[in-house]
């Protein structure tokens, strides 16, 4: 069921709109305005509005689905910031729009349309093909019902046809391409020569005054965010193993016997075989007929083994082994039925068996080869199979420590020490956690940096992080739950410190200020050589130290930033060599212009940009036509939508 739908996310998406946005599937497009109803309004569109309800239900669902397909975490403060779930309202007042246009015009999709969409969703496709089995089976493990999914896309393709004829008649004007293809294409050849900030470093001296004064004028650039000190109880492979039982030697024995393919190679022989068939209900005279044959054909093979592979081809009557001379291959104990596996293990090499009856009909066997059981004892094993079984024990052991671990923590909800004595666990602390990450080290006081703590990576887990700072969990200091942060890691947290946002001192953060004035320094020092030669370039002076020449143009500008090639591209070419400069990240570039190319039309290499050019003219047309559409729909965003816009960010 899950590799059906890994394989298919594409309708995964669409059944998720199904399962995640009800209030969006138009079971008949018409009866969509009654279907929503609320008693705190947030906007108002045309004759319906957008509740309170509906948007959180909205905001909730992706919120979860965000977490389903970011199993590793993702950050919440982010993902439900103010400006994120005002993008969820906005997205929903269009799609609202979009539906009230699409009842008032009436809007449907045939049945013929909607078969003919579902039949090009590759997902639903074998060899090019709708397959109505492969629909069914996609659909039935995602958990919907194939009306369901058809009313959903027939929604969805009525919609389509709000906007759908704007984005699909729009189109850049052929004479505009050429024009944009002209200026794209122009083309100067240039030298540069780079004032790096680094050179400047060893000349570059940091006074106490100067770090003090850059502090003071740099504060808010250090502040600290809000940030947590917490308790936790760490389970992993490692705490599981911890005193555990050495493992006695009937467990490690059994454990040997009943993985010895692990460790042993069982014998096999390589065979070849003359088939005499015997139809299913033979008679009497026929089954007598077959045998004498098989009896003739084992004579003739045992009395000349070097021709057993002339004799098969020419009588067996297994087709497809008499073509290689009889030969079947390598045969392992325990493959076959015993009565055959038994006459060909019981032959030695070159050997030929009389006859032997099987499901089929009668055999005559060679054997070809014979490699007998191979591999390690278990006195040769037995330091591998004591660390399997210990594993094995450990892994039991997680296991129930991890259910008792989650009874205790929530049993207990007021401490960690409960579960601690309980499991053997030790209650750690760690501090300098916020909502966006773990603080440096340097900038944490005390020795229990989470920065620094062997369990950084867990703390510092975007689920471990949203946890922690849930409203609830930082009001009441209770403990946060149980967090999987991998099938062999789980933690239990519980806040007992909050330190609000604030500046660190100066001598908390010397090394970064010291850092930062330098890089500024010296950034500083060679924009000035910069300018400097730059000036001596406009007064006459010979040019050194420049690059091998190479071209430059709107299309293509290597080794040079937006604002340096504006400044290339807008210089007068009527007097060359030209020169311009620009301050850059890492100092200062003086360019030289030596020669100037005009644009051409028509280019080749340019043909992605049209299509994406005209796709950018759509999506801006499309949403003229949408905001047109609103103010037909006298769209009223409510006192209650910025309310629900900056409302706590918990997710409970």
């Amino acid at each position: 069921m899950f590799e059906i739908i890994r394989k298919n996310q594409r309708v995964m998406q669409l059944v998720l709109l199904v399962l995640i946005l009800p209030s969006f599937v138009l079971i008949g497009v018409s009866g969509y305005s009654s279907y929503v109803s609320g008693d705190s309004d947030i906007v108002k569109v045309g004759d319906s509005a957008i509740t309170s309800q509906e948007f959180d239900r909205a905001r909730r669902m992706q919120l979860d689905e965000m977490q389903r397909t970011n199993p590793s975490g993702f950050d919440l403060a982010q993902a439900d910031s103010v400006e994120s779930r005002r993008l969820l309202l906005e997205s929903l007042v269009d799609q609202r729009v979009q539906i009230e246009v699409a009842t008032a015009a009436r809007f449907n999709v045939s049945d013929i349309a909607l078969r003919d969409n579902i039949a090009t969703m590759p997902e639903f496709q074998e060899n090019g093909t709708f397959s109505p089995a492969l629909y069914s089976q996609v659909l039935a493990s995602a958990g919907i019902n194939t009306r369901d999914f058809e009313q959903s896309q027939r929604g969805q393709l009525a919609l389509q046809r709000v906007l759908g004829p704007v984005a699909a008649s729009t189109s850049m004007l052929p004479s505009v391409m050429n024009k944009l293809e002209i200026a794209l294409t122009e083309e100067r050849g240039v030298r540069t020569r780079n004032f790096l900030a680094r050179d400047f470093e060893a000349t570059v001296q940091i006074s106490d005054a100067d770090l003090q004064a850059w502090y003071d004028a740099n504060k808010q650039s250090l502040e600290l965010p809000e940030q947590v000190k917490v308790e936790y109880l760490l389970l992993n492979e490692a705490a599981a193993s911890t005193n555990l039982a050495t493992p006695t030697e009937d467990q490690l024995k059994q454990y040997y016997e009943q993985n010895k393919a692990r460790y042993v190679q069982p014998g096999r022989v390589n065979i070849s075989h003359i088939l005499v068939t015997l139809p299913a209900g033979a008679s009497d005279s026929e089954r007598e007929a077959a045998q004498a044959k098989a009896r003739e054909l084992a004579e003739k093979a045992q009395a000349n083994k070097a021709g057993f592979a002339d004799l098969a081809r020419d009588n067996s009557q297994d087709e497809g082994s008499a073509r290689e001379g009889g030969e079947l291959g390598w045969i392992s104990k325990g493959s076959w039925p015993s009565v055959l596996e038994s006459a060909v293990f019981a032959l030695a090499k070159g050997d030929v068996s009389g006859v032997i009856e099987g499901p089929n009909g009668f055999h005559i066997f060679k054997s070809n080869e014979v490699q007998p059981e191979q591999g390690e004892s278990f006195e040769q094993a037995r330091s591998k199979v004591q660390d399997e079984v210990r594993k094995q024990l450990a892994s039991e052991r997680f296991a129930d420590m991890a259910s008792k671990l989650t009874n205790l923590v929530y049993d207990n909800e007021d401490n960690l020490e409960a579960a601690a004595n309980a499991l053997g666990l030790n209650v750690q602390q760690a501090e300098g956690i916020t909502r966006q990450g773990l603080i440096p080290a340097s900038q944490v006081d005390g020795e229990l940096a989470a920065a620094k703590s062997p369990e950084a990576a867990v703390l510092d887990d975007s689920r471990v992080r949203q946890a922690l700072f849930n409203p609830e969990t930082l009001a009441s200091r209770k403990n946060a739950g149980v967090i999987e942060v991998s099938p062999d890691t789980l933690i239990a947290l519980r806040v007992v410190d909050v330190k609000a946002a604030h500046v660190p001192s100066l001598d908390k953060v010397r090394t970064i200020a010291q850092e930062n004035l330098r890089r500024e320094k010296t950034v500083a020092m060679a924009v000035q050589a910069g300018e400097e030669y730059l000036k001596q370039l406009s007064e006459g002076a010979t040019p050194e130290g420049f690059s091998a020449q190479f071209a430059v143009s709107r299309a293509e500008f290597p080794e040079m930033d937006e604002a340096l090639l504006n400044k290339v591209l807008a210089n007068p070419v009527d007097k060359l060599p030209a020169y311009v400069g620009d301050r850059q990240p890492q100092g200062y570039t003086v360019v030289q212009i030596l020669s100037h190319e005009p644009g051409k039309a028509g280019n080749p290499g340019l043909e992605m940009l049209t299509a994406q050019l005209n796709q950018a003219m759509a999506r801006t047309e499309t949403q003229a036509v949408l905001q047109a559409m609103r103010v037909e729909e006298k769209v009223q965003f409510l006192p209650e939508a910025e309310k629900e816009l900056t409302a706590s960010g918990d997710s409970e």
